[in-house]
This record gives structure tokens, C-alpha cells and sequence, in this order.
């Protein structure tokens, strides 16, 4: 299982158009709020997220109903993002480190519904306000009546594989010695396969053939991303970086690879954490 996969909710699909429903669940004295400080979980001494009484909320509070666990309603408040550097703190990687797999998911579908929200509040096609709808999965305009939804933007995350070695990459916003699989955005017109081998082309000049696939993942972080997760076939393992992209770039072996998931003082570098999808990538590999 990928990082952010495995929410223990049930999304209720069916009760997100049914006002009755709804108002059924927001009655419901079982009912909890997601606790965030700021956009951060809070973490409670077990390890998990924290969930709050819906009597502390603000009358006038737009919720999301992420979804019905046990009989028991799960709300998140949307909160405005006005510190969106907080998304990438270490505060926030470090929550995300003592949360348990299922928690990761359900805070970070949260996460996504309040990026989308915070960036929606206008309508795209007449520029009116808009209107929380659906339980919190869309927002209608105000004006034109048009329904916005949700959406996730594919992103590539890839290894290039040649002669037993594999392509890691850093950028400098990176810890120091942390180093992940190259990755971008699937563009217009693209396949997946085709966005894999322009994204390693255009970041490290490293031509490549067949890709194949391994796994996804949701990725909360800037908006709602699903990261696709392949290998290519490198067709020759001379690198040049894109100084705009990478700080660094290098071919590493399955015992390097090995070294730094298992976190070694003297591994040649550090992997990605274990809630990203490129750390499952790098252990896909070595495996």
C-alpha cells in the first residue's frame, strides 16, 4: 500500500446530494471534526489524528464531509490557507511521520479538499463567487449556476533504469543528501509513457525507451495530485542536468538504494520518506 491510500471512511457518495442526509449527519451528536493547527494534523499521544466535537465549530463554517466510519460522521472545517508554506514544513513531515497509514489518508484528502476550496472560491468560467455544495465535493456558482468538482492532476514520478543502476535526482529546496525519483507533470496530449520519458529527457538528458508501470498515490501537497509511479528504460547514462529543475543527479546501485531505505549513517544518500511514493518506487526497484 502507497502513502495516502487506505482511509478507514466511507465516502457516502450516495448521501453528498441528499439534504435530509445531511443534515441528519450534522445533527448527529457522534459527529467529529478533523482537528488541524493550522493546515498541520494535530497528533494525539497514540499516534493519531485528533477529532473534535462539531459544537466548537463556528455556525457559519464551511464543512467537508470526508466521510461515516462505525456509524460516525467525520467533518473537516475549510480553513483559509493563508501560510501555504506550511504544507512543506518539517512540522508537517514530521505529523506525517507518526501518523498511521489510514490516518495519513483521511488528513490528507482533507488537505486536497481545502486547497481546492481555497482556490475556488471564484468561478473560473464568470468569475462570481461560488457556493459550497454536495457536502463539500463541489461548489456551484452563484451567478451561472455552473458546478466546479474536485479534480487531481496527474504527475509522473519515475526511475530511469540502465545497466543495473537507477537515476535519483535532488532539488535544492531539498534536506541536505535527501535525493528522489525525477518526476512532472503529465501534460495536454500526453500519455503517461510519454510524459515519463520527455520529464527524464528534459530534467537529466537521459533518453529512454519502454516504461512500465508500478504504482499511484494521492499527493495533498499543492492542490490534489495523483503521482503515477513508472520505470524507464534509459538508453544511455551520459546526464545533464536542467539547473532550473535539479541541483544534482546521479546513477545509484540496488545496494545503494538498499542503504539509504534502510537508513544507513554511510548510505551515499538519503531516500525520500516512507510516505511518499518514491520511497515505494526505490523499494519496488531494489526488490
Amino acid at each position: 500500500m502507497t502513502g495516502f491510500t487506505g482511509s478507514l471512511l466511507d465516502r457516502v457518495d450516495h448521501l453528498r446530494s441528499d439534504p435530509g442526509a445531511l443534515a441528519g449527519l450534522l445533527s448527529d451528536w457522534r459527529a467529529r471534526v478533523l482537528v488541524l493547527d493550522e493546515l498541520a494534523p494535530q497528533i494525539s499521544h497514540e499516534g493519531s489524528l485528533v477529532w473534535g466535537s462539531l459544537a466548537t465549530v463556528a455556525a457559519d463554517a464551511e464543512l467537508v464531509l470526508l466521510g461515516v466510519a462505525e456509524g460516525r460522521p467525520h467533518f473537516v472545517e475549510i480553513v483559509r490557507q493563508d501560510q501555504p508554506s506550511i504544507m512543506r514544513s518539517p512540522a508537517m513531515f514530521r505529523a506525517l511521520g507518526m501518523l498511521t497509514a489510514e490516518d495519513a489518508a483521511t488528513f490528507g484528502t482533507a488537505l486536497s479538499l481545502i486547497s481546492w476550496h481555497n482556490t475556488h472560491r471564484f468561478c473560473p468560467r464568470c468569475g462570481s463567487t461560488t457556493t459550497l455544495f454536495r457536502a463539500g465535493w463541489g461548489r456551484k456558482c452563484d451567478a451561472c449556476s455552473t458546478d466546479h468538482f474536485p479534480r487531481t492532476d496527474p504527475v509522473v514520478i519515475m526511475l530511469a533504469e540502465y545497466d543495473g543502476k537507477a537515476l535519483v535526482g535532488r532539488q535544492p529546496r531539498f534536506p541536505p543528501g535527501n535525493y528522489s525519483a525525477l518526476a512532472g507533470f503529465v501534460e495536454p496530449g500526453e500519455s503517461i509513457e510519454e510524459a515519463v520519458r520527455r520529464e527524464i529527457m528534459e530534467e537529466a538528458a537521459v533518453p529512454c525507451g519502454a516504461v512500465r508501470y508500478v504504482a499511484s498515490q494521492p499527493w495533498p501537497f499543492g492542490g490534489a495530485q495523483l503521482m503515477i509511479a513508472c520505470i524507464a528504460e534509459a538508453l544511455a547514462d551520459a546526464i545533464t542536468i536542467d539547473t532550473k529543475e535539479l541541483e544534482h543527479a546521479m546513477w545509484v546501485t540496488r545496494n545503494d538504494a538498499i542503504a539509504a531505505l534502510a537508513g544507513d549513517p554511510g548510505a551515499s544518500f538519503k531516500a525520500p520518506p516512507p510516505f511518499a511514493i518514491a520511497h515505494s518506487l526505490l523499494r519496488s526497484w531494489v526488490g
